[in-house]
């Protein structure tokens, strides 16, 4: 078989034609395109400050209805959870035993009564006696000092009497106050004793009702440095309105008032008690039932708010966000937040009037990159129209103005 030479200087023309190829210029690749995000621009506005506090209902009055003689229940003369009126008859109590007792005290008191009137007619001639040196001393001494043990009969007669009468009184068994009865604690024929103060029923007022809130020593000193420094400003001269979430959600009709609160921290909770004040005419809230109570404490003029979808939590559960710097550069802030205002939450901390946070196209943006910031384009809120009386929240946000909701002031994100 026979193999054909190729020439040397076929070969290296190749080569030559090659590595010139190899080391001709390059195709420059366009430059990669900054992300573009959606911003909004912070802007202070108006925000009420409200803090929500959970707790549990009371009754405005309880009276328990207990025996105050010994005796027999002869009959019950209620409905269990009726209303009923102060001084209604609840049960009667068989009252032959104080009747008896009764009568045996008037008679007393008569048989002192007698005895007075004899002891009172010998003084009186043995005061003329003695004078005429008819009687001794003695004598007459002795007449005045019946006297006055009879007078003394008389009044402990009058005592026993009252007495009976009182006793014979508590055998019928009325209510102390106005309100709704609860369950019978003992039935018709049951035996009741003062000494062990049986417990026959409870009678409570519902209307209004008073609602117990816990809240931290710390929100309350807060609140209270926030007031003083002007930095919140207070509702006005009444009390504080108070709006009421019942346990399946819902919004209590009826606005509360602030009653008081506890000067006594809790040792082992570090908690204050926060008492208001509901009318309750349909009986909607009923004793023990648990709540949360949103109270306007006032008004922060100048609030900073950040769309909830432009805040997230890193691995710590702290609150971040990303900024649009001067030179379009994104930056991650730390947050402290200080609640809800609708959709919005309100920055305590971490932000400053101007800042450009980025609230759409979070996920292109990275820490140090170069973006393109356009207005972020919101959905308007079902309550912005309600809000037209405020600032806006935040410049790029107009078709999402915040809803007119209060800012809870529970600490947030």
């Amino acid at each position: 078989m026979r193999v054909e030479r190729v020439p040397f200087r076929l070969i290296s023309a190749a080569t030559a034609a090659i590595l010139l190829a190899a080391c001709g210029p390059k195709q420059s690749a366009p430059p990669p395109q900054a992300p573009e995000v959606g911003v909004v621009t912070l802007e202070p506005t108006t925000v009420p400050v409200v803090t929500e506090l959970p707790g549990r209902t009371s009754a405005f009055l309880v009276a328990q209805v207990r025996a105050r003689v010994d005796g027999i229940v002869l009959r019950r003369e209620f409905t269990e959870g009726s209303e009923v009126k102060a001084g209604q008859r609840l049960y009667k109590i068989d009252p032959a035993p104080y009747i008896a007792s009764l009568n045996n005290a008037k008679a007393s008191l008569a048989k002192a009564q007698a005895n007075l009137v004899s002891t009172t007619a010998q003084a009186n001639r043995y005061k003329v006696l003695v004078a005429a040196n008819a009687v001794s001393k003695q004598d007459y001494d002795n007449a005045v000092a019946a006297q006055g043990q009879a007078a003394a009969d008389v009044a402990a007669g009058k005592a026993a009497v009252d007495t009976a009468q009182i006793n014979l009184g508590y055998t019928d068994v009325t209510s102390p106050v106005t309100g709704q009865i609860g369950v019978s604690q003992v039935t018709p024929g049951a035996f009741v004793q003062a000494s062990a103060a049986t417990l026959m029923a409870t009678v409570q007022q519902l209307d209004p009702v008073y609602v117990d809130l816990t809240q931290s020593s710390l929100d309350g000193l807060k609140l209270r440095r926030e007031i003083q420094e002007g930095r919140l400003k207070t509702s006005g001269p009444g009390a504080a309105q108070v709006s009421l979430v019942l346990e399946d959600g819902r919004v209590y009709p009826e606005k509360g008032k602030l009653q008081f609160t506890d000067v006594t921290v809790d040792q082992g909770t570090g908690s204050v008690t926060v008492r208001a004040i509901f009318k309750n005419p349909n009986r909607v809230l009923l004793p023990g039932m648990f709540v949360r109570a949103k109270i306007e404490e006032g008004v922060n003029q100048n609030a900073l708010i950040v769309p909830q979808i432009g805040v997230t939590h890193d691995q710590k559960g702290q609150p971040t966000a990303l900024v649009v710097g001067a030179d379009n550069k994104v930056e991650l802030r730390q947050l402290a937040t200080a609640g809800t205002f609708g959709t919005y939450w309100v920055v305590s901390d971490g932000l400053k009037q101007g800042d450009r946070v980025v609230v759409q196209g979070v996920d292109k943006a990275r820490p140090g990159q170069q973006v393109k910031p356009v207005p972020a384009q919101l959905p308007p809120t079902p309550a912005s129209g309600a809000a037209a009386g405020g600032a806006p929240a935040a410049s790029g946000a107009a078709p999402g103005q915040p809803a007119a909701q209060p800012a809870s002031a529970a600490s947030g994100a």
